[in-house]
């Protein structure tokens, strides 16, 4: 006879599981602990910022809020322990107009703006060069590596004062290399003169400038992944082709941190203007209009709301730049 079938019961049909819920595992793995460990976390975590925190309260924030503090007062460098209130009258008033009517005020700006666009935007083309050219390897690679920070290295004062000995119209070895060479035919007043004060300026910020923008752009090339110039290479596509399409979007979140930093450092911009140009009204800068301010006229109030001013412009430019430049500041990416 044939054998009876098992009575054995069949396993119950496994539930089938939501779309929502599949793969959810590593999500979930991904996720920041919840509960107490969570919460210990982020006990450690501010516990750990704290000491930075206060350091930069102290630093940045307490300055802040008494600059902020005297530019709505009259107070002067003789009488800083009583100031009366003013409110807005150093920004603007209908007597003397204040900060926004000077125009030797608008003049500063204009001089800060030129001078960070120009200056930024030629340190970033001859950095990028600098930085492609230091990543290639060849004999001496290092030596070259550490030569190129010296004028970096080089303190602003020691920097702009040893340009504007080699700038003089008297003894200038700026002058004497160019009538040399049938350039010029009289000695120019680089830094005197009006019309190329402002130049002068910029060609020194550039000099000194550029190998820090090359040094941050070298590190995002030193970091960029070998595997897509291998196949571009494989392939035979133009080393142009590769630079535009490969190279150039890959450094791009190094490029716009390092024209931020750089950028911060030239709209406050002070001792290399005032070292080589002085109070001249064709090359102050804001911070310099801000000091003459303070301390020539020693005029605090004023100066304060100066020094206000600054720090608004430089906050609004630095915000709009990250916004326009979608730049990701968190390390995270997109």
């Amino acid at each position: 006879m044939p054998e009876a079938p098992s009575a054995t019961p069949r396993p119950a049909a496994r539930a089938p599981i939501p779309i929502g819920e599949a793969g959810s595992g590593r999500a979930e793995a991904s996720r920041p602990p919840r509960g107490a460990a969570g919460r210990a976390r982020v006990r450690s975590a501010a516990l750990l910022l704290a000491p930075m925190l206060l350091a930069l309260v102290l630093v940045a924030g307490w300055p802040l809020a008494r600059t902020i503090g005297y530019a709505i007062t009259d107070a002067t460098l003789s009488d800083l322990a009583d100031p009366a209130f003013v409110g807005l009258d150093n920004f603007y008033n209908t007597a003397w107009g204040g900060l926004l009517a000077d125009p030797t005020w608008w003049n500063a700006v204009w001089n800060t703006l030129t001078f960070a666009v120009l200056s930024v935007a030629l340190e970033t083309v001859l950095g990028l060069v600098v930085a492609l050219a230091l990543n290639v390897s060849f004999p001496g690679r290092g030596l070259v590596r550490a030569a190129i920070l010296i004028p970096w290295a080089i303190p602003t004062i020691v920097s702009a004062q040893m340009w504007a000995w080699m700038l003089n119209d008297q003894f200038g070895v700026i002058n004497h290399l160019l009538m040399g060479a049938g350039l010029i035919a009289a000695p120019v007043a680089w830094t005197a003169n009006a019309d190329t004060a402002l130049l002068a300026v910029i060609v020194v910020d550039v000099w000194k400038a550029t190998p820090f923008m090359a040094l941050l752009i070298l590190a995002g090339l030193q970091m960029l992944p070998q595997d897509c110039y291998e196949a571009a290479r494989v392939d035979g596509v133009p080393a142009w082709t590769v630079f535009w399409r490969v190279t150039l979007p890959l450094i791009y979140p190094a490029i716009a941190v390092a024209v931020i930093f750089r950028g911060l450092d030239a709209l406050r911009v002070f001792d290399l203007i005032y070292v080589l140009t002085s109070n001249a009204e064709d090359t102050m800068s804001m911070s310099v209009y801000a000091r003459q301010q303070l301390v020539d006229f020693q005029d605090v109030g004023y100066g304060s709301a100066a020094s206000t001013m600054l720090f608004l412009i430089i906050a609004l430019i630095t915000i709009a730049t990250i916004m326009i430049g979608r730049v990701d500041l968190s390390g995270e990416g997109r």
